[in-house]
């Protein structure tokens, strides 16, 4: 629908009602020297529909497309094939019109879908309940820290966050301790084949809340949860495992099943699409019923009604609606439903059998890429273990040479120099990501512009 303004009638019976002469009476409160005397500098004036929008195809034409290039980025977004069965179904007026459940019982086909969805997550993450979904990965991550100090009662501060934590997840955790007495001890990730379990584990101690480890990491490695768990869980704390990659838990263990108390992630993978850096889905759970009640967000259950027919309720929410605000477990106060409804529908397409041949194709297309782009002049392997993305070392400042690829319609992977900016000993490391839309000829026009400008 079209936005169509206000007229002069409209505005003068508006103010008619609420009683003021003309708009400017709106803002008598305002301190005069804080109000536009004028257009204001360098702000082009108004125009016509019909030329804003010629303007902005005109700036939309410096874009490159992610479906015109050859596509190697991840680092926490990926692209995956989605259906075109699922925008379909979203769009049902079925799910349009029963959005959020404020009055969650009249919203039946809400409920089952939301609690179709936990349930899928519980087993993707190998874990025995999941929420009905959070923002994003990033939010959840320090949810699930926020959780183990309630977990702790406050006995404990000091959350340990692995240094191949992506490090968007680890500001946002970071940003929201300011606000908190927890004591966080991060660490710059270690360059190496395999991630650096055992200085992690060193800087556990019996202050610790939490551990937070990425599995797959931000370099692509997988660290060892199981031996992890067990230092964790041996000074009383509690692992948290973040997995940016869901489609990776077709093909590794998952973390519940390796120990792993606390499970967040980014659904965006699975049925959600890039969509320009959002809106994205934070998925949660945990391993162990006794801490359902520490959970943020909301938790749809199963029952039965008065006549005995299958029927859903909001069984737990975060109260931040509701009365006794001051028992909140969070701050959130919605889900992403739509989004969750995205990432039901294309699991349920998959399957289990799906889900794990998509990850078995992922992981062999991330092979012949690594083994590809490993024989360039120039270009170093690091990782030894990876599921669907690895890092290259190159000979130089790969920044410059993502741009210089990104002229030649090839989008080559992240950048680890804009990961982390200010460790210069990553400025040459590459990250690379391959997925199912990947082609063999996309790998071979990567590793053909790579080897001319590395030359």
């Amino acid at each position: 629908m079209r936005y169509l303004p206000l007229t002069d009638t409209d505005r003068s019976a508006m103010l008619d009602v609420i009683g003021a002469p003309d708009v400017d009476a709106l803002f008598v409160d305002v301190p005069e020297e804080a109000r536009l005397n004028g257009p204001i500098e360098g702000l082009p004036m108004h125009a016509s529909e019909m030329a804003v929008e010629k303007h902005m195809r005109r700036l939309s034409k410096k874009n490159l497309a992610a479906a015109d290039a050859a596509f190697f980025l991840g680092a926490g977004a990926y692209k995956h094939h989605i259906p075109a069965s699922v925008d379909h179904i979203i769009q049902r007026g079925e799910f349009l019109t029963a959005y959020t459940p404020y009055q969650p019982e009249i919203a039946q086909g809400t409920l089952q879908m939301l609690f179709e969805f936990q349930t899928q997550v519980a087993r993707l993450y190998g874990c025995a309940v999941a929420n009905a979904s959070m923002y994003d990965g990033s939010t959840a991550c320090w949810e699930a820290v926020a959780m183990a100090g309630r977990v702790a009662r406050g006995k404990k501060r000091k959350v340990v966050l692995s240094g191949a934590l992506h490090p968007h997840y680890a500001e946002v955790v970071r940003t929201m301790a300011k606000f908190t007495d927890d004591e966080i001890a991060g660490a710059p990730p270690s360059l190496t084949a395999k991630p650096d379990d055992d200085g992690l584990i060193a800087r556990i101690d019996e202050d610790t809340s939490c551990v937070v480890v990425q599995y797959p990491d931000i370099l692509g490695r997988l660290p060892d949860l199981a031996k992890i768990a067990a230092a964790a869980h041996e000074k009383g704390a509690l692992l948290i495992a973040v997995n940016t990659e869901p489609v990776a838990l077709g093909a590794v263990t998952s973390p519940g099943e390796l120990g792993a108390d606390i499970v967040v992630g980014e659904g965006q993978a699975i049925g959600v699409g890039l969509q320009f850096g959002g809106p994205y889905l934070g998925l949660f759970a945990v391993r162990e019923e006794k801490h359902v009640r520490m959970m943020p967000g909301r938790l749809c259950g199963e029952t039965v009604d008065a006549e005995g027919k299958r029927g859903f309720v909001l069984t737990l929410s975060t109260r931040e609606q509701h009365i006794r605000r001051e028992k909140a477990t969070s701050n959130i106060c919605t889900n992403s439903g739509l989004c969750a409804l995205a990432f039901s529908v294309h699991m349920t397409l998959l399957g289990e059998k799906g889900l794990r041949r998509l990850a078995m194709e992922n992981h062999r297309l991330a092979c012949h890429a690594a083994d590809r782009l490993g024989k360039v002049p120039g270009v170093t392997v690091l990782n030894d273990s990876f599921f669907n993305e690895f890092t290259l070392l190159l000979e130089g400042d790969a920044r410059g040479i993502v741009r210089d690829l990104t002229k030649r319609d090839i989008l080559a992977g992240v950048s680890l120099g804009r990961l982390f900016p200010h460790n210069d000993r990553l400025a040459n490391g590459l990250l690379v990501a391959v997925t199912e839309t990947t082609t063999e000829e996309d790998v071979e026009t990567l590793a053909s512009a790579l080897e001319e400008v590395l030359a």
